[in-house]
């Protein structure tokens, strides 16, 4: 079996925007990527803003400089707010002003340098997926491209892998199953669950209603032999969800790291 090697990094600074791609990450003292997730949008009553929620995230554009914390934000359309740039930490009130024009009612923004707002409570971990699923995920939907798939299932960490759905060896059918990248202990525990925001165009917010049914008959399809099928309650699953023991903490993860196995 080759053995694949990290191939890009992303992480969601603000979750529910865009991503950022980096060349390393450290592993942050909950298990998840350092930055990941750190900040959340709360709206009317208290709840998270999101692309499960609310479609009109996915027409903001989010670019970040995480080296001087800076966000610039900007959105299409007459009564979008004006492009504007915020510093992460001495400008929230500028950036929640900002997004309580863009949506129309008040929010404001949490932040979690230590654990973040991950979309699972119980795995703090980063997502893992190969380049070569997104790109055959991609090839089931007419028009769809590789950086669209991207952005629609929102992978931390994209394995440069020999063969599509490689990373469905990294679940167990019984157990978590240990893996490391470079010198980073990483436990695979399930084949993520998605929600809505896969089925929407990630710039416009477009929903396909047939997209949720077509991703599953293929993904049942192609489910490969070494995923363990008992694992797949529904066939509506991208992605390796992972936890990561204490030990790792401050640990870096870079870009070529190999993926290695027991």
């Amino acid at each position: 079996m080759d053995v694949p090697v990290l191939h890009r990094i992303v992480v969601y600074p603000i979750k529910a925007l865009d991503g950022v791609a980096l060349p390393a990450a450290r592993i942050g003292p909950a298990g998840g990527l350092a930055g990941d997730r750190e900040f959340a949008v709360l709206g009317p009553g208290d709840r998270v803003v999101n692309g499960k929620r609310e479609a009109r995230v996915h027409a903001i554009r989010a670019d970040y400089d995480l080296g001087a914390r800076l966000v610039r934000l900007r959105a299409d359309g007459a009564s979008a707010p004006r492009e504007a740039t915020f510093h992460l930490d001495q400008d929230r009130a500028g950036l929640e002003a900002w997004l309580t024009a863009f949506f129309g009612y008040g929010v404001r923004l949490l932040h979690d340098g230590r654990r973040g707002f991950p979309d699972d409570s119980r795995y703090f971990g980063p997502t893992v997926v190969s380049t070569p699923t997104l790109a055959a995920v991609a090839a089931w939907f007419p028009g769809l491209t590789l950086d669209s798939a991207r952005r629609r299932f929102r992978p931390n960490l994209e394995l440069d892998a020999a063969e599509p759905f490689w990373e469905d060896r990294l679940i167990g059918a019984d157990a978590p199953v240990p893996f490391c990248i470079g010198q980073v202990r990483f436990e695979g525990m399930e084949p993520w669950p998605r929600c809505a925001v896969p089925t929407r165009d990630p710039r416009t917010g477009a929903g396909d209603p047939s997209f949720q049914q077509t991703f599953s008959a293929y993904r049942r399809a192609h489910l490969p032999a070494w995923a363990p099928r008992e694992r797949f309650d529904h066939f509506y699953r991208l992605c390796v969800g992972t936890r990561v023991p204490a030990s790792e903490a401050g640990k870096l993860v870079r870009v070529g790291d190999p993926v290695t196995l027991p």
